[in-house]
């Protein structure tokens, strides 16, 4: 295993981190396959939740393809830059990741079935990187609004590391943190695999399948 630039690896501290700016970058107005703005505030009934899977063009296409996920938007999450830019982000020196944030219907489909999804849909063991994608903006992140969505997210973490265990794989590696401040990413970011289908996804699971019913709910 090779690793170019060591400091990719390691989070920045407050000291070393770029300074950002004080007002939101500009960003869609609308979702690209909806509609509905990008900003919208939560409906009644529906709950929010934000993921951290590497690059955030594929992990933001497997959340808009499932029943009952209402809304979904691309940004960055859990650093120190406030109001990041993209190359910001790039350099490592902003502690964010990329993340999507998610709008549901938790009558249509329940936040288990979104972490099993998160589980899944990428390798949780690597770490500060997510196959070639290399640096603290790619690692592994579930972002809780709730005590319930916290207590869901580490049951099927214990869950699921006892299935990798069982196959032989790493350590799960994965931050489990209160949601923090989401700063949106740029406009071409949105929803960007719609917009561009033949482009660049660089996320992969492990093949291990995550138990359905952990009997945590949220």
């Amino acid at each position: 295993m090779f690793f170019a630039n060591r400091s990719k690896m390691e989070m920045v501290t407050a000291d070393k981190a770029l300074p950002g700016r004080a007002e939101p970058l500009p960003t869609a107005e609308t979702h690209f396959l909806t509609g509905i703005p990008l900003k919208s505030p939560v409906p009644a009934g529906m709950e929010e939740a934000m993921f951290g899977m590497g690059c955030f063009w594929g992990v933001e296409r497997k959340f808009w393809q499932v029943p009952g996920v209402w809304l979904t938007m691309v940004g960055y999450a859990a650093g120190i830059t406030p109001n990041p830019t993209y190359k910001e982000t790039c350099t490592q020196l902003t502690g964010h990741n990329e993340v999507v944030r998610v709008i549901f219907d938790p009558a249509v489909v329940s936040y288990e079935a979104l972490l099993k999804l998160f589980w899944e849909g990428h390798d949780p063991t690597q770490g500060m990187r997510q196959g070639n994608d290399v640096g603290s903006t790619y690692r592994s992140g579930i972002y809780t609004y709730s005590p319930k969505q916290a207590e869901a997210a580490k049951a099927s973490l214990s869950v699921y590391q006892t299935a990798l265990n069982a196959a032989g794989r790493g350590l799960i590696t994965t931050e489990i943190l209160p949601a923090p401040v989401f700063y949106f990413a740029e406009d071409y970011h949105q929803q960007y695999l719609a917009k561009n289908p033949n482009g660049y996804c660089g996320i992969g699971g492990t093949g291990v399948t995550c138990p359905i019913g952990t009997g945590v709910t949220a």
